[in-house]
């Protein structure tokens, strides 16, 4: 009885192991391409596989429906018609579910953030169309990133607009320019066709991130190679003058997956003169599956910037309209190259390792048209300068998941040396009846030159517990060692004639912070605090090396999100107090000299919030704001007190808001339309004078079929003459013009397996 019992069991198991079927394929983003590595594939029997690092899976069932999930993405089930399946899953686009990197340097929920964290998608930055990282990020509340033209900027994020040393600019979760050598233009060194997404991080990132992430922290993410062969080349102009090719192709090849991504940009002949300018963007990515828990990614990103330096316009000529400039040949030069080389592996489901290398090479050559100076009806003076540095670093950092409590723990150590030049001549600026500057002859009278050795030694931990359910508590902690060894080629009687010296600075950075999350209504609050070490600039500039510390800033924050109505209202607002205290500004000895001392400070405090209403697939319409005020709170500079005052540059009120459509009953027609408010702010320190700042309207049109794209954005529709940026110095107002209305077409035609 018992061999019939053993035959009839081996009889029914293999006409059980006859109905299976082997079910292979890849799941990927259906926007990028890129693989979802560990999703979850479910077959009706609850049997459950996971996909590899390369997005790619086996199964043997019985069934032919399995459910594919991943966190961030929308769950998706499919009914397999063949052994062979390509599944693409849609980003879940709720602010909820969002996958966050950047508040940890691992992939989190956003809801587990501590922290008013924004997420610009790959869908938002589709559909933008942006020819510049401001028409994205000024989408996020409370961000203001000004124009300067030809995609050179300067930041507002928990500050006034500045171009200060208080925000960081990632690629990655690496910065793209060292600590000390800081650079209000530095987004320009960026290839935005590489970008998978972008992600915000509002107010001090120093204990994650370390020095200069002070308003906040701009986290570029580089996309992956496709798991499938995909791509899409674009042309595009406009009626300014500006014109634009991009190229983005990639796949992968068994373990290998290879992707080139970039753009050639340029404008000529634009509405206000000498504003010319050219780019060229590139991006090759290669990732090395060397196994089922190993992957290698080497990306490496080159850089050739261009552009004329017009300067501002004074009062006369933007009140009268007149674009026309004194300069004619001014310029800024950005060559850079940034090589990364990441290894990272998964030891088990609780533990994961990263290391990377990486290598910086970048200069910033300029005949600054902020260095013109008048000297007599005939004569100005001005100056060529270089800047320039060369990296080599190296991280680590481990991610332990712990049994007690849902525990985890982030530590990493980082090493940074960073060897920099400087040097400047002065020229002699022949002026015409007019007042242009119309040549200049270099001279052998050299300002500055100097090198600068910038060292840097980091290590940080974060531990996050879950001691009840819904509640994670987050504390995190960094330890930056600088050393900067200044070496003065000139004699102690030059411009800078400063002493070679060197200078240390260290600091703890720490933060705590907790998320509570009940369903789909979350509440955070956090306390942290961040720092910046003097720049080179601040520290050797003149005959005499002042002693600097790092200015300090500490912030107090609480915040909170909801999403109602099945998932189709998201909401999330956060209030801030940003202290800083020992900021360096300029003030007067009594023997009349003029030095730079920690001695400001300032209070910043504001609310932001944005509110998200996704009705249907077709209709989606964003709002997203923030109320702020920065002020002096004990400042005295040059024997000028402005204790109370309020720092100039800054809006009380800034506005974001937008409508799209794209209606079902036209398959690829896209239709938007955004507001972008600016309020007025104070022009100078003592708030003498105002601006009223500005409202613009931008309209943009899509439609995709089979693959081929056209599109028209029409930028500043109502053709709104303003400046994105007024100051006031002495009796001198200067004015930064905006763009006029403009009219942007362009093609594009989308190949490979869908």
């Amino acid at each position: 009885m018992k061999s019939v019992s053993v035959i009839v069991l081996c009889m029914f198991t293999a006409l059980v192991t006859k109905a299976q079927t082997a079910i292979q394929g890849k799941v990927f983003d259906s926007l990028t391409r890129e693989p979802l590595p560990h999703a979850s594939i479910q077959d009706q029997h609850q049997q459950t596989v996971q996909t590899d690092v390369a997005g790619r899976f086996y199964i043997n069932t019985t069934d032919s429906i399995l459910t594919i999930s991943y966190a961030g993405y929308n769950t998706c089930i499919v009914t397999a018609t063949s052994k062979t399946l390509s599944i693409s899953l849609a980003a879940t686009g709720k602010g909820l579910q969002q996958v966050v990197v950047s508040a940890s340097r691992t992939a989190q929920k956003r809801s587990e953030a501590p922290v008013a964290i924004a997420l610009i998608s790959k869908q938002t930055l589709d559909d933008a169309k942006a020819t510049r990282l401001d028409q994205v990020l000024n989408k996020v509340s409370g961000v203001n990133m000004v124009n300067l033209g030809n995609e050179q900027h300067e930041m507002s994020i928990r500050q006034p607009m500045t171009t200060k040393s208080l925000f960081l600019y990632l690629e990655d979760g690496i910065p793209i320019r060292t600590t000390g050598l800081y650079n209000h233009n530095a987004l320009l060194e960026m290839n935005m066709t590489a970008a998978r997404q972008i992600e915000v991080i509002k107010g001090p990132a120093s204990s994650i991130y370390g020095a200069e992430a002070i308003g906040g922290a701009v986290n570029i993410m580089t996309q992956a190679p496709p798991a499938i062969f995909n791509g899409y080349a674009s042309i595009q102009g406009s009626n300014t003058g500006y014109k634009r090719a991009e190229l983005q192709a990639g796949s992968t090849f068994g373990k290998l997956g290879v992707l080139v991504s970039g753009y050639y940009a340029n404008r000529h002949n634009g509405p206000v003169d000498h504003s010319d300018f050219h780019k060229t963007a590139f991006t090759a990515r290669v990732d090395y599956n060397i196994s089922d828990k190993t992957k290698w990614i080497n990306d490496v990103t080159y850089i050739n910037y261009y552009s004329d330096m017009l300067g501002s316009l004074d009062s006369t000529h933007f009140a009268n309209k007149d674009y026309s400039t004194p300069q004619t040949f001014t310029y800024r030069k950005v060559p850079a190259v940034r090589y990364k080389s990441r290894l990272e592996h998964q030891w088990n489901s609780n533990s994961a390792t990263q290391f990377a290398l990486v290598y910086r090479n970048n200069s910033v050559q300029q005949n600054p048209s902020y260095r013109v100076k008048n000297a007599n009806d005939t004569l100005a003076h001005g100056e060529i300068n270089e800047s320039s540095f060369r990296t080599y670093m190296a991280i680590v950092q481990h991610q332990q998941k712990l049994g007690f409590l849902s525990s985890r723990l982030i530590a990493g150590i980082s090493f940074e040396n960073s060897p920099s030049k400087y040097h400047s001549n002065y020229i002699r600026i022949r002026r015409d009846n007019r007042g242009y500057y119309v040549s200049y002859k270099e001279t052998d009278s050299v300002l500055s030159r100097y090198n600068t050795g910038i060292s840097n030694l980091a290590s940080y931990m974060q531990y996050e517990i879950s001691p009840v359910q819904g509640l994670k508590i987050t504390a995190a902690l960094r330890y930056d060692y600088y050393h900067y060894n200044f070496e003065n080629s000139l004699p102690p009687s030059s411009y800078t004639g400063a002493p070679s010296s060197k200078n240390n600075f260290n600091r703890f950075s720490p933060k705590v912070g907790a998320t509570y999350n009940y369903r789909n209504v979350g509440v955070y609050a956090n306390y942290s605090e961040g720092f910046v070490p003097p720049q080179i600039s601040e520290l050797y500039t003149g005959v005499k090396v002042p002693y600097l510390g790092p200015q300090t800033f500490y912030n107090y924050e609480v915040g909170g999100w909801f999403s109602i109505i099945q998932n189709t209202l998201y909401a999330d607002w956060s209030w801030y107090l940003l202290n800083g205290r020992n900021e360096i500004i300029s003030v007067k000895n009594p023997d009349g000299s003029t030095e730079n001392k920690n001695a400001g400070k300032t209070k910043h405090t504001g609310i932001e919030y944005g509110i998200t209403w996704k009705p249907s697939s077709a209709i989606l319409a964003r709002f997203s704001a923030a109320n702020s005020k920065h002020s002096y709170i004990d400042y005295v500079e040059k024997d000028i007190p402005y204790n109370g005052k309020e720092l100039p540059g800054g809006p009380r009120f800034i506005a974001n808001a937008e409508v799209q459509y794209k209606p079902v009953f036209v398959k690829g027609l896209k239709l938007g339309a955004e507001w972008q408010h600016i309020g007025s702010y104070f022009m100078d320190n003592a708030n003498t004078k105002k601006y009223g700042g500005y409202d613009i309207i931008n309209i943009r049109v899509a439609y995709v079929i089979k693959g081929i794209e056209v599109w028209t954005n029409i930028m500043n529709a109502t053709n709104r003459y303003y400046s994105t940026f007024a100051s006031k110095s002495g009796n001198t107002i200067s004015y930064n013009l905006g763009d006029p209305r403009e009219f942007n077409v362009g093609l594009a035609y989308h190949f490979g397996k869908k």
